[in-house]
Protein backbone atom coordinates (compact mmCIF):
# COMPACT_ATOMS: atom_id res chain seq x y z
CA UNK A 1 0.00 0.00 0.00
CA UNK A 2 1.27 3.35 -1.03
CA UNK A 3 0.65 6.47 0.82
CA UNK A 4 0.70 10.24 -1.00
CA UNK A 5 1.31 12.42 1.83
CA UNK A 6 1.42 15.68 -1.13
CA UNK A 7 -1.80 18.23 -0.45
CA UNK A 8 -4.79 16.71 -2.17
CA UNK A 9 -5.38 18.38 -5.85
CA UNK A 10 -9.07 19.25 -4.85
CA UNK A 11 -7.85 21.34 -1.47
CA UNK A 12 -4.74 22.94 -3.28
CA UNK A 13 -6.77 25.93 -4.45
CA UNK A 14 -7.95 26.31 -0.73
CA UNK A 15 -4.80 25.79 0.79
CA UNK A 16 -3.81 28.40 -1.24
CA UNK A 17 -6.43 30.81 -0.17
CA UNK A 18 -5.73 30.22 3.39
CA UNK A 19 -2.22 30.96 3.20
CA UNK A 20 -3.04 34.29 1.13
CA UNK A 21 -4.91 35.30 3.82
CA UNK A 22 -2.46 34.33 6.32
CA UNK A 23 0.36 36.71 4.65
CA UNK A 24 -1.73 40.12 3.26
CA UNK A 25 -4.83 39.94 6.26
CA UNK A 26 -3.23 38.30 9.64
CA UNK A 27 0.50 38.96 9.36
CA UNK A 28 0.01 43.08 8.85
CA UNK A 29 -2.37 43.18 11.70
CA UNK A 30 -0.72 40.31 13.86
CA UNK A 31 0.72 42.74 16.08
CA UNK A 32 -1.84 45.60 16.66
CA UNK A 33 -4.03 43.20 18.16
CA UNK A 34 -1.88 41.61 20.56
CA UNK A 35 -1.15 45.09 21.94
CA UNK A 36 -4.83 46.30 21.69
CA UNK A 37 -6.07 43.10 23.99
CA UNK A 38 -9.84 42.85 23.97
CA UNK A 39 -10.20 44.87 20.49
CA UNK A 40 -12.31 42.69 18.24
CA UNK A 41 -10.36 42.73 15.05
CA UNK A 42 -12.80 44.33 12.32
CA UNK A 43 -10.81 43.06 9.46
CA UNK A 44 -11.97 39.69 10.11
CA UNK A 45 -15.82 40.54 9.38
CA UNK A 46 -14.74 40.09 5.43
CA UNK A 47 -12.98 36.63 5.73
CA UNK A 48 -15.85 35.34 7.51
CA UNK A 49 -17.81 36.30 5.18
CA UNK A 50 -16.41 34.82 2.41
CA UNK A 51 -15.93 31.48 4.12
CA UNK A 52 -19.50 31.31 5.31
CA UNK A 53 -20.25 31.77 1.14
CA UNK A 54 -17.40 28.96 0.76
CA UNK A 55 -19.43 26.82 2.67
CA UNK A 56 -22.77 27.71 1.63
CA UNK A 57 -21.71 27.32 -1.76
CA UNK A 58 -20.24 23.23 -1.31
CA UNK A 59 -17.13 24.14 -0.69
CA UNK A 60 -17.58 23.51 2.88
CA UNK A 61 -14.50 21.77 4.69
CA UNK A 62 -13.32 25.67 5.66
CA UNK A 63 -12.86 25.91 9.62
CA UNK A 64 -14.94 24.45 12.16
CA UNK A 65 -18.07 24.21 10.27
CA UNK A 66 -15.96 21.32 8.43
CA UNK A 67 -15.69 18.84 10.58
CA UNK A 68 -19.25 16.92 10.70
CA UNK A 69 -18.56 13.38 9.69
CA UNK A 70 -20.11 11.99 6.49
CA UNK A 71 -22.80 9.54 7.06
CA UNK A 72 -23.11 8.25 3.35
CA UNK A 73 -20.50 5.84 3.43
CA UNK A 74 -20.12 2.77 5.42
CA UNK A 75 -16.86 2.34 6.76
CA UNK A 76 -13.85 1.36 5.24
CA UNK A 77 -15.49 0.91 1.67
CA UNK A 78 -13.41 4.13 0.15
CA UNK A 79 -10.68 6.53 0.47
CA UNK A 80 -11.90 9.75 1.32
CA UNK A 81 -10.24 13.40 2.00
CA UNK A 82 -13.22 15.21 2.72
CA UNK A 83 -14.14 18.26 5.13
CA UNK A 84 -11.86 16.91 8.19
CA UNK A 85 -9.00 17.02 6.30
CA UNK A 86 -9.62 20.30 4.23
CA UNK A 87 -10.15 22.35 7.88
CA UNK A 88 -7.03 20.90 9.45
CA UNK A 89 -5.27 21.91 5.97
CA UNK A 90 -7.00 25.36 5.62
CA UNK A 91 -6.30 25.97 9.74
CA UNK A 92 -2.47 24.87 9.44
CA UNK A 93 -1.76 27.97 6.88
CA UNK A 94 -4.36 30.24 8.35
CA UNK A 95 -2.11 29.60 11.89
CA UNK A 96 1.33 30.26 10.07
CA UNK A 97 -0.52 33.79 10.28
CA UNK A 98 -1.62 34.25 13.06
CA UNK A 99 -3.15 31.46 15.69
CA UNK A 100 -5.32 33.94 18.11
CA UNK A 101 -6.60 35.69 14.92
CA UNK A 102 -8.09 32.56 13.52
CA UNK A 103 -9.25 31.65 16.80
CA UNK A 104 -11.02 35.29 16.31
CA UNK A 105 -12.84 34.39 13.02
CA UNK A 106 -16.51 34.76 13.76
CA UNK A 107 -18.63 31.49 13.42
CA UNK A 108 -15.24 29.36 13.53
CA UNK A 109 -15.21 28.76 17.57
CA UNK A 110 -14.44 25.15 18.93
CA UNK A 111 -19.08 25.34 19.72
CA UNK A 112 -19.14 25.42 15.77
CA UNK A 113 -17.29 22.48 16.10
CA UNK A 114 -19.23 20.83 18.59
CA UNK A 115 -21.88 21.42 16.91
CA UNK A 116 -20.79 20.33 13.54
CA UNK A 117 -19.74 16.94 15.35
CA UNK A 118 -22.87 15.54 17.22
CA UNK A 119 -26.12 18.13 16.57
CA UNK A 120 -28.77 16.43 14.13
CA UNK A 121 -29.89 17.88 10.87
CA UNK A 122 -32.23 19.96 12.34
CA UNK A 123 -30.10 21.03 14.77
CA UNK A 124 -27.63 22.06 12.68
CA UNK A 125 -30.23 24.00 10.53
CA UNK A 126 -30.87 26.40 13.40
CA UNK A 127 -27.32 26.67 15.00
CA UNK A 128 -25.01 26.06 11.78
CA UNK A 129 -24.82 29.59 10.84
CA UNK A 130 -24.25 31.30 14.17
CA UNK A 131 -20.99 32.02 16.80
CA UNK A 132 -20.51 29.11 19.02
CA UNK A 133 -17.95 29.17 21.70
CA UNK A 134 -17.29 26.24 24.35
CA UNK A 135 -17.76 25.92 27.79
CA UNK A 136 -16.40 23.11 29.47
CA UNK A 137 -13.80 24.13 31.81
CA UNK A 138 -14.68 24.75 35.68
CA UNK A 139 -12.93 26.30 38.85
CA UNK A 140 -12.64 23.08 40.05
CA UNK A 141 -11.12 21.42 37.11
CA UNK A 142 -9.09 21.42 33.97
CA UNK A 143 -8.16 18.57 32.08
CA UNK A 144 -10.62 15.96 33.77
CA UNK A 145 -13.86 16.82 31.91
CA UNK A 146 -14.93 13.98 33.57
CA UNK A 147 -15.42 16.59 36.66
CA UNK A 148 -17.87 18.24 35.50
CA UNK A 149 -20.02 19.95 38.63
CA UNK A 150 -22.48 22.30 36.65
CA UNK A 151 -26.07 20.43 36.84
CA UNK A 152 -28.70 20.44 34.14
CA UNK A 153 -31.92 19.44 35.76
CA UNK A 154 -34.62 18.30 33.61
CA UNK A 155 -38.07 20.55 34.30
CA UNK A 156 -41.14 20.03 32.08
CA UNK A 157 -39.93 21.12 28.41
CA UNK A 158 -36.70 22.44 29.07
CA UNK A 159 -33.22 22.48 31.30
CA UNK A 160 -32.51 24.11 34.49
CA UNK A 161 -28.46 25.18 34.08
CA UNK A 162 -26.52 26.11 37.51
CA UNK A 163 -22.93 26.23 37.75
CA UNK A 164 -19.83 28.70 36.71
CA UNK A 165 -17.54 28.23 33.57
CA UNK A 166 -14.20 29.57 32.89
CA UNK A 167 -11.54 30.07 30.12
CA UNK A 168 -14.58 29.87 27.85
CA UNK A 169 -12.65 31.28 24.24
CA UNK A 170 -15.05 34.43 22.37
CA UNK A 171 -17.35 33.86 25.66
CA UNK A 172 -17.84 37.59 24.96
CA UNK A 173 -18.10 37.45 21.53
CA UNK A 174 -19.96 34.74 20.74
CA UNK A 175 -23.96 34.25 19.68
CA UNK A 176 -24.12 30.75 21.36
CA UNK A 177 -22.23 29.03 24.27
CA UNK A 178 -21.99 25.64 24.12
CA UNK A 179 -22.18 24.51 27.77
CA UNK A 180 -21.31 20.87 29.61
CA UNK A 181 -23.53 19.95 32.49
CA UNK A 182 -24.08 16.62 34.21
CA UNK A 183 -27.98 15.12 34.16
CA UNK A 184 -27.16 13.61 37.49
CA UNK A 185 -23.77 13.75 39.04
CA UNK A 186 -23.90 10.48 41.06
CA UNK A 187 -23.83 8.37 37.59
CA UNK A 188 -20.29 10.38 36.40
CA UNK A 189 -19.21 10.63 33.20
CA UNK A 190 -22.29 9.03 31.20
CA UNK A 191 -24.17 11.99 32.73
CA UNK A 192 -22.18 14.74 31.07
CA UNK A 193 -24.29 16.28 28.20
CA UNK A 194 -23.07 19.51 25.96
CA UNK A 195 -26.45 22.24 25.70
CA UNK A 196 -26.43 25.33 23.48
CA UNK A 197 -27.01 28.81 25.18
CA UNK A 198 -27.73 31.91 23.35
CA UNK A 199 -25.31 33.98 24.75
CA UNK A 200 -28.67 36.40 25.02
CA UNK A 201 -29.71 34.02 27.80
CA UNK A 202 -30.49 36.28 30.99
CA UNK A 203 -29.51 32.69 33.13
CA UNK A 204 -25.52 33.00 31.25
CA UNK A 205 -24.02 35.97 33.60
CA UNK A 206 -20.77 36.95 31.87
CA UNK A 207 -18.58 37.68 34.92
CA UNK A 208 -14.71 39.06 33.50
CA UNK A 209 -13.00 38.99 30.17
CA UNK A 210 -9.60 37.62 31.34
CA UNK A 211 -6.33 38.99 30.02
CA UNK A 212 -3.68 36.31 29.13
CA UNK A 213 -0.14 35.44 28.13
CA UNK A 214 -1.07 34.93 24.18
CA UNK A 215 -3.35 34.64 21.80
CA UNK A 216 -4.62 38.12 23.06
CA UNK A 217 -6.41 38.95 20.23
CA UNK A 218 -8.66 36.63 21.13
CA UNK A 219 -11.95 37.21 24.37
CA UNK A 220 -11.36 34.31 26.80
CA UNK A 221 -14.62 34.52 29.34
CA UNK A 222 -15.73 33.12 32.83
CA UNK A 223 -19.54 32.72 33.43
CA UNK A 224 -21.96 31.77 36.17
CA UNK A 225 -25.16 30.21 35.30
CA UNK A 226 -27.59 30.58 37.43
CA UNK A 227 -31.00 29.14 36.55
CA UNK A 228 -30.03 28.85 33.30
CA UNK A 229 -33.66 27.71 31.32
CA UNK A 230 -32.64 26.10 28.14
CA UNK A 231 -35.44 24.42 25.53
CA UNK A 232 -35.17 20.62 25.48
CA UNK A 233 -34.29 20.87 21.84
CA UNK A 234 -31.32 22.48 22.35
CA UNK A 235 -29.20 19.43 24.32
CA UNK A 236 -26.62 17.81 21.88
CA UNK A 237 -26.64 14.41 21.12
CA UNK A 238 -28.55 11.53 22.70
CA UNK A 239 -30.27 12.95 26.19
CA UNK A 240 -30.33 9.50 27.84
CA UNK A 241 -27.84 8.56 30.60
CA UNK A 242 -26.16 5.74 29.13
CA UNK A 243 -23.84 4.00 31.70
CA UNK A 244 -21.95 1.92 29.47
CA UNK A 245 -21.49 4.60 26.51
CA UNK A 246 -18.92 6.84 28.64
CA UNK A 247 -19.42 11.09 27.37
CA UNK A 248 -21.38 9.63 24.23
CA UNK A 249 -22.16 12.80 22.26
CA UNK A 250 -20.61 15.33 24.31
CA UNK A 251 -16.80 13.17 24.44
CA UNK A 252 -17.60 12.97 20.77
CA UNK A 253 -16.38 16.48 19.79
CA UNK A 254 -12.81 15.68 21.05
CA UNK A 255 -11.92 13.60 18.56
CA UNK A 256 -12.69 15.98 15.67
CA UNK A 257 -11.76 19.49 17.57
CA UNK A 258 -8.46 17.75 18.70
CA UNK A 259 -7.02 17.55 15.06
CA UNK A 260 -7.92 20.74 14.64
CA UNK A 261 -6.08 22.02 17.66
CA UNK A 262 -3.24 20.47 16.85
CA UNK A 263 -3.02 21.58 13.05
CA UNK A 264 -3.23 25.06 15.15
CA UNK A 265 0.11 24.15 16.44
CA UNK A 266 1.45 22.52 13.25
CA UNK A 267 1.09 25.96 11.56
CA UNK A 268 2.44 28.15 14.15
CA UNK A 269 5.39 25.56 14.56
CA UNK A 270 5.88 25.98 10.62
CA UNK A 271 5.96 29.13 10.89
CA UNK A 272 8.15 29.76 13.64
CA UNK A 273 11.23 27.37 11.88
CA UNK A 274 11.00 29.33 8.66
CA UNK A 275 11.13 32.82 10.66
CA UNK A 276 14.16 31.15 12.46
CA UNK A 277 15.64 29.87 9.09
CA UNK A 278 15.14 33.84 7.17
CA UNK A 279 16.65 35.46 10.22
CA UNK A 280 19.42 32.52 10.21
CA UNK A 281 20.25 33.19 6.28
CA UNK A 282 20.91 37.07 7.19
CA UNK A 283 23.40 35.92 9.59
CA UNK A 284 25.10 33.97 6.70
CA UNK A 285 24.40 30.72 8.52
CA UNK A 286 22.49 27.79 6.05
CA UNK A 287 21.56 24.05 6.92
CA UNK A 288 22.91 21.38 4.09
CA UNK A 289 20.81 18.87 3.68
CA UNK A 290 23.35 16.73 2.28
CA UNK A 291 25.33 16.50 5.23
CA UNK A 292 24.93 15.01 8.68
CA UNK A 293 23.84 16.12 11.19
CA UNK A 294 27.06 16.14 13.54
CA UNK A 295 29.02 18.31 11.42
CA UNK A 296 26.72 20.91 11.19
CA UNK A 297 27.52 24.15 12.86
CA UNK A 298 25.35 23.42 16.19
CA UNK A 299 22.10 25.96 15.61
CA UNK A 300 21.80 24.65 12.13
CA UNK A 301 21.40 21.13 13.50
CA UNK A 302 18.99 22.69 15.68
CA UNK A 303 16.75 24.06 12.94
CA UNK A 304 16.94 20.40 11.31
CA UNK A 305 15.98 18.71 14.37
CA UNK A 306 12.94 20.78 15.16
CA UNK A 307 11.60 20.32 11.59
CA UNK A 308 11.73 16.40 12.21
CA UNK A 309 9.53 17.11 14.84
CA UNK A 310 7.42 19.03 13.04
CA UNK A 311 6.48 16.81 10.19
CA UNK A 312 5.96 13.69 13.04
CA UNK A 313 3.34 16.16 14.24
CA UNK A 314 1.87 17.14 11.24
CA UNK A 315 1.65 13.15 9.79
CA UNK A 316 -0.13 12.62 12.99
CA UNK A 317 -2.45 15.49 12.57
CA UNK A 318 -3.27 14.50 8.90
CA UNK A 319 -4.06 10.88 9.75
CA UNK A 320 -6.40 11.59 12.65
CA UNK A 321 -7.98 14.15 10.26
CA UNK A 322 -8.17 11.36 7.30
CA UNK A 323 -9.63 8.59 9.91
CA UNK A 324 -12.40 10.90 10.65
CA UNK A 325 -13.03 11.91 6.76
CA UNK A 326 -13.03 7.62 6.64
CA UNK A 327 -15.36 7.57 9.63
CA UNK A 328 -12.90 5.24 11.78
CA UNK A 329 -12.59 5.44 15.55
CA UNK A 330 -9.71 8.40 15.74
CA UNK A 331 -9.92 8.97 19.46
CA UNK A 332 -6.13 7.70 20.40
CA UNK A 333 -5.01 9.04 16.59
CA UNK A 334 -6.77 12.43 17.96
CA UNK A 335 -4.90 12.52 21.70
CA UNK A 336 -1.81 11.17 19.86
CA UNK A 337 -1.97 14.54 17.22
CA UNK A 338 -2.35 16.83 19.88
CA UNK A 339 -0.41 15.91 22.18
CA UNK A 340 2.89 15.41 19.78
CA UNK A 341 1.54 18.83 18.26
CA UNK A 342 1.22 21.14 21.42
CA UNK A 343 4.43 19.93 23.11
CA UNK A 344 6.75 20.54 19.62
CA UNK A 345 4.97 24.21 19.45
CA UNK A 346 5.58 25.29 22.55
CA UNK A 347 9.30 23.50 22.48
CA UNK A 348 10.16 25.07 18.60
CA UNK A 349 9.17 28.57 19.27
CA UNK A 350 11.16 29.12 22.25
CA UNK A 351 14.22 27.48 20.85
CA UNK A 352 13.91 30.17 17.97
CA UNK A 353 13.51 32.50 20.61
CA UNK A 354 16.55 31.52 21.97
CA UNK A 355 18.42 30.39 18.83
CA UNK A 356 17.82 33.94 17.64
CA UNK A 357 18.74 35.82 20.52
CA UNK A 358 17.94 39.56 21.71
CA UNK A 359 16.19 39.72 18.08
CA UNK A 360 13.97 36.69 18.94
CA UNK A 361 13.59 38.33 22.38
CA UNK A 362 12.62 41.48 20.69
CA UNK A 363 9.25 43.26 19.15
CA UNK A 364 10.89 43.76 16.17
CA UNK A 365 10.04 39.92 15.12
CA UNK A 366 6.92 37.80 15.67
CA UNK A 367 8.85 35.06 17.32
CA UNK A 368 8.16 36.34 20.97
CA UNK A 369 4.44 36.73 20.11
CA UNK A 370 4.23 33.52 18.97
CA UNK A 371 6.47 31.62 21.81
CA UNK A 372 3.32 33.37 24.24
CA UNK A 373 0.73 32.65 21.45
CA UNK A 374 2.09 28.39 21.65
CA UNK A 375 1.62 27.88 25.22
CA UNK A 376 -2.54 27.62 25.15
CA UNK A 377 -2.06 25.10 21.96
CA UNK A 378 -0.33 22.46 24.72
CA UNK A 379 -3.38 23.23 27.29
CA UNK A 380 -6.45 23.82 25.96
CA UNK A 381 -8.75 20.62 24.33
CA UNK A 382 -7.14 18.32 26.73
CA UNK A 383 -4.04 19.27 28.57
CA UNK A 384 -0.35 17.59 27.08
CA UNK A 385 -0.68 15.08 30.64
CA UNK A 386 -4.24 13.76 30.12
CA UNK A 387 -3.40 13.24 26.63
CA UNK A 388 -0.49 10.80 27.55
CA UNK A 389 -3.19 9.07 29.57
CA UNK A 390 -5.53 8.92 27.60
CA UNK A 391 -3.05 7.32 25.12
CA UNK A 392 -1.97 5.45 27.59
CA UNK A 393 -5.47 3.61 28.23
CA UNK A 394 -6.09 3.00 24.81
CA UNK A 395 -2.94 1.25 24.03
CA UNK A 396 -2.80 -1.00 27.54
CA UNK A 397 -6.89 -1.24 27.58
CA UNK A 398 -7.29 0.44 30.74
CA UNK A 399 -10.23 1.92 31.83
CA UNK A 400 -10.29 5.53 33.39
CA UNK A 401 -10.44 3.83 36.70
CA UNK A 402 -7.62 1.12 36.36
CA UNK A 403 -5.17 4.18 34.90
CA UNK A 404 -6.02 7.64 36.56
Amino acid sequence: MSINLEVPKKFGLLVNQAHQVATEVFRPISRKYDQAEHEYPKELDMLAAVIDGMNDGGEGGTGARGVRRDSSDEPGTGNRNGTNMSSVLSIMEACWGDVALVLSMPRQGLGDAAIASVANDEQLARFGKLWASMAITEPGFGSDSAAVSTTAVKDGDEYVLNGEKIYVTSGERADLVVVWASLDPSKGRAAIKSFVVERSNPGLKLVRVNHKLGIRASDTADFVLEDCRVPKEDLLGDPEIKTGGGFAGAMQTFDNTRPLVAAMAVGLTRACIEETRRLFGEAGLEEDNDTPIALQPAAAAELLSMEADWEAARLLTLQAAWMADNRKPNSLQASMAKAKAGRTCTDVALRCVRLCGAVGYGETELLEKWARDAKILDIFEGTQQIQLLIIARQLLGKSSAELR
